[in-house]
């Protein structure tokens, strides 16, 4: 990943902190057909291994699975938010013109040497495990036990583990940081004015970086 040094995030807590708030991985590894994807939601151990290890599961139909038997390498990317940015929002606009559009964003990329796993048991703790993670704060939290047990057999039948314990990972966050403090006040200021959600979450996060806080 392309990393000029001002969007260079090195701290493995903010990279272990995007992981978990946005799960949702895009997982690619190289098969027989080429390069292969799949966006798969993964759990993180930050425990296991020097920069942690990432869990999930896919359909056993899902042919990824017997191609990532054989890899080396697996690459899994986690996106946060990303946003347009106007030149129209930079103070240099109106002093120099020497402006053009960008596009903010925020990603962390993970490689490691993926392990498939098809014992019952691992997979009955990794999707418990999963579950609880996004069910655990809801008033009425769903739990795997809720369903039949012999359905929930046969689920576990139709899926794969893959476990990958990271050996390198990179953030990257790209949010104006390059830019001169006026321009980057003017950036916060149109991502607020436009009030959606992940503008929102743009602006916050080009005020953190403003301040320093890597």
């Amino acid at each position: 990943m392309y990393e000029p040094p001002p969007h260079k995030k090195e701290s493995l807590e903010a990279q272990h902190a995007l992981i978990r708030a946005q799960p949702l991985g895009l997982l690619i590894s190289q098969g027989p057909d080429g390069l292969e994807a799949n966006a798969i939601p993964f759990l993180l151990d930050a425990s296991a291994g020097k920069f942690g290890t990432l869990r999930a599961h896919m359909a056993r139909a899902n042919k990824q699975w017997r191609a990532l038997q054989q890899a080396d390498e697996a690459l899994v990317v986690f996106q946060g938010p990303d946003r347009y940015i106007s030149p129209n929002w930079y103070a240099t606009k109106r002093e120099t013109g020497k402006v053009v559009p960008t596009w903010n964003y925020v990603m962390v990329q993970a490689r490691g040497r993926p392990r498939v796993i098809e014992d019952s048991e691992w997979l009955r703790a990794q999707i418990e495990e999963l579950t609880r993670t996004h069910e655990g704060l809801r008033p009425a939290p769903w739990a795997v036990s809720d369903a039949p047990a012999e359905f929930v057999a046969m689920q576990i039948k139709a899926i794969v583990g893959v476990e990958i314990e990271i050996a390198r990972i990179a953030g990257k966050w790209k949010a104006s940081q390059n830019r001169p403090a006026a321009d980057r006040e003017g950036v916060i200021e149109g991502l607020t004015a436009e009030g959606e959600p992940m503008a929102l979450d743009m602006a916050e996060i080009v005020r953190k970086e403003r301040a320093g806080s890597n």
